[in-house]
């Protein structure tokens, strides 16, 4: 059975329409198939669909990012990697299952694979604790992510997660450090990483993990640093004004690749990811081919400063500073001044002495 959206009612009357021209039986029993029926009808969904699709809101996109039917992490290892071996464990508390984690091959080429999983259905949804991870979650990614840079092995993530656990056991644990933790390793890494957004990439529970060389996101993907329904609720008091939210927040793929926080758009299928799910699989294939391609001659060095130079860049090109070098200039004129205060501080606080020397031998003379 298909899930249809709120905005997708013309879409599903479509659909329904066209299987009870494909099926050969009805109420009044053996019938005539319509061929010529048929292909009217599907070229009017096609159309429906491209319009649809191509006129989506921010709100409406976030419905799509969030679909039942999306293809998640563990879709995409299945079938995208070989020989992948899942690795468990912080080596310190437990055991995440909201995040997928494992050495494999691509295109022959050792890779660490790291995936955040919501699961399928409510069963698999409560085990994956609906793709939110807890410190030992990021703990775990910490212990492979170095081990991978020990063997100069690319990381690739897959992205999909409301956001980290909030849970009073997960603060106990350390969420908050064990996030950070997790930002600074993919910092210093020395060797490609790969981001990719499949879904939400929600708060630092995401940013986390796509602290990366490359950040990718599907088309329909979304991420930012809160959703739409709690930046209403923040600001307006009023969770049903989140599409008021998601417009301000600028979470759209379009959006965040026109502000330079992420690096591509891996198109989708018309409709969505979830609509052709072997089309979406070569074109994230496609991508990651491209990407690891890009990174195949450079150095360790090379790699670590792009990254570094990557972020450092983010804002800047909205505010006074363009060029990585003003900053350093700033820098080297801030240090200047700062200089040329403590000095002043330091003649200052010498002349008050002085003065005071002086005032006190005329006291006692």
């Amino acid at each position: 059975m298909k899930n249809y959206l709120n905005f997708e009612t013309e879409i599903k009357d479509l659909e329904n329409e066209l299987e009870k021209l494909k099926d050969p039986y009805n109420q009044s029993g053996l019938s005539e198939v319509d061929t010529n029926k048929i292909s009217e009808i599907q070229n009017d969904l096609d159309e429906k669909l491209k319009s649809i699709y191509a006129n989506l809101d921010p709100w409406e996109t976030t419905m799509v990012a969030r679909h039942e039917d999306r293809p998640k992490s563990k879709f995409f290892i299945d079938n995208l990697f070989e020989d992948f071996i899942s690795l468990s464990g912080d080596r310190h508390y437990g055991e995440d299952k909201s995040v997928l984690t494992g050495f494999a091959k691509f295109n022959n080429q050792s890779v660490l694979v790291i995936g955040q999983e919501k699961g399928d259905d409510l069963d698999s949804r409560i085990e994956r604790n609906f793709g939110m991870m807890r410190p030992e979650g990021y703990r775990k990614t910490i212990r492979l992510m170095e081990m991978a840079n020990k063997f100069k092995i690319p990381v690739i993530s897959f992205i999909d997660t409301p956001g980290a656990y909030p849970g009073v056991g997960a603060e106990e644990r350390g969420q908050a450090e064990a996030i950070a933790k997790s930002i600074e390793c993919c910092m210093q890494l020395n060797v490609p990483t790969i981001a990719i957004i499949i879904g939400e990439g929600g708060s630092g529970g995401a940013i986390a993990l796509a602290s990366a060389s490359k950040v990718l996101m599907l088309e329909n993907a979304i991420y930012s640093v809160i959703s739409p329904e709690g930046c209403a609720t923040i600001l307006w008091r009023d969770p049903k004004k989140m599409l008021d939210a998601a417009k301000a927040m600028k979470l759209s793929a379009k959006d965040l690749l026109e502000l330079q926080i992420i690096d591509e758009i891996i198109q989708e299928p018309i409709g969505g990811a979830h609509r052709d799910k072997n089309l979406i699989l070569q074109n994230v294939k496609t991508s990651i081919s491209k990407n690891l391609e890009y990174f195949r001659t450079k150095s360790t060095e090379e790699i670590f400063n792009e990254r570094k130079n990557k972020f450092l860049r983010i804002g800047r090109t909205k505010g006074f500073i363009s060029d990585l070098n003003e900053i350093s200039s700033l820098k080297e004129q801030r240090n200047k001044f700062d200089l040329l205060i403590r000095d002043k501080k330091i003649l200052l606080i010498a002349s008050v002495s002085i003065l005071i020397i002086f005032a006190l031998f005329g006291i006692f003379l």
